[in-house]
């Protein structure tokens, strides 16, 4: 596995890195420290650094040794999840109901490497921007520095994203052209009723009778309203209503979540939610308010950046080790949001067997450190081939 010498010579640090942030995790908007644990190493590198966007983001821009009309983003995610650690080694998290349970602390420190090798032999022609963003997690810290113009100030080409993906074996690749990930929504339904003693239903209009007939009818969203060989998901994950045993309650809500890969379908899964949601209350003579948000677009990768995308990991890994067709995953990234103005490419580094470090959002997953020098020497290859020198020098 050629691994670049100059950056396996500094695993251990980029080990370092990964298991302080793994230790002291911030969520969204509040990545404070991480945010300036991370200027400080790419000040320390001689990047140009620019702190704040969207709150805590930092940009870090990088020139090459030759000038070049090309310039690329490459993203890494610093957020940690609200979720209580239940690992017992000497890096667990010191912040209580916070962790790094989806790998963030080891995407910043494998971009960290490649910046530091980058930077030592800028062997590219035109610019890189390290964008390092907060607030992945449902809160869309992407959309938010788009708003906040970073792409006015900081203009690319193309962009590039990476997300550790336990289960695909370590020092193995995947990418895909098109859909690698869903969209992301989420639905809010209240249902009034007419709260009362238990042993006098006939006196209430029973709220929970409704929201049992709820669950039961959105199940048939995706397996009778949307076309069959069309990916759909429509999953409650809260019901919220009732204190006590002997009273019925006036009202319940039910929250959950939805995905899709194209727009057509998002929109018939938002239309059949809201007129299964509204046809329950009328049957069951309960009032509905209704609340329906679109998160994250689907992650959607363009064919050209997946070539050059594929090509450096082959590079890395060997050709035999990048699955070209993996299934898309109905999860969610707001990277797509960056996808939505360039184009670029999301590509999945494995992480290993997750029975070792436990699935994504496990209170047991830890990053596998010994992937830290094959992602930051596929950054590495990635920027010095889409920013090749010899490009400097062709028209058009």
């Amino acid at each position: 596995m050629p691994i670049i010498n100059r950056i396996a010579d500094f695993h251990d640090e980029m080990t370092a890195w990964r298991r302080h942030l793994h230790a002291h995790p911030e969520t969204a908007f509040e990545e404070r420290d991480t945010a300036a644990f991370v200027a400080a190493r790419l000040e320390s590198f001689g990047i140009e650094v620019e702190r704040g966007i969207a709150g805590t983001g930092v940009v870090g821009t990088l020139r090459g040794a030759q000038p070049g009309p090309r310039a690329i983003m490459l993203r890494a995610d610093m957020d940690a999840l609200h979720i209580a650690e239940q690992n017992g080694f000497a890096h667990v998290s010191q912040a209580p109901g916070r962790m790094h349970a989806c790998g963030h602390d080891g995407h910043t420190a494998m971009l960290l490497g490649a910046a530091k090798h980058l930077a030592e032999t800028r062997n590219f022609a035109g610019t890189i921007h390290f964008v390092f963003q907060p607030a992945e997690e449902n809160e869309g810290g992407a959309r938010v520095m788009i708003e906040q113009g970073v792409f006015e100030k900081y203009p690319v080409d193309a962009a590039f994203g990476m997300h550790n993906w336990p289960e695909l074996p370590a020092g193995h690749f995947a990418i895909r052209p098109g859909p690698m990930m869903a969209a992301f929504d989420i639905f809010e339904i209240t249902i009034n009723g007419r709260g009362g003693h238990a042993a006098m239903p006939h006196l209430t209009v029973d709220p929970i009778v409704a929201a049992a007939q709820l669950v039961n009818a959105v199940q048939t969203i995706a397996s009778r309203t949307t076309h069959p060989l069309d990916s759909a998901v429509v999953s409650v994950t809260q019901i919220h209503g009732g204190d006590t045993w002997n009273v019925i309650p006036e009202s319940v809500v039910v929250r959950g979540t939805t995905r899709a890969f194209s727009p057509a379908v998002r929109d018939q899964i938002e239309t059949a939610l809201r007129r299964i949601a509204e046809a329950v209350g009328a049957g069951c003579g309960a009032a509905i308010e209704w609340r329906y948000e679109r998160r994250y677009p689907p992650t959607l990768n363009a064919p050209a950046e997946t070539e050059a995308a594929a090509a450096a990991a082959a590079a890395i890994v060997g050709a035999g080790n990048v699955e070209r067709a993996p299934v898309p995953s109905m999860g969610a990234e707001d990277f797509a949001f960056f996808l939505e103005r360039p184009p670029g490419a999301y590509i999945w580094i494995g992480n290993g067997s997750a029975a070792a470090g436990g699935m994504l959002h496990s209170p047991h997953y830890d990053f596998n450190d010994a992937i830290l020098p094959i992602g930051a020497s596929y950054w590495v290859r990635l920027a010095e081939t889409v920013l090749a020198k010899n490009a400097a020098a062709t028209p058009g």
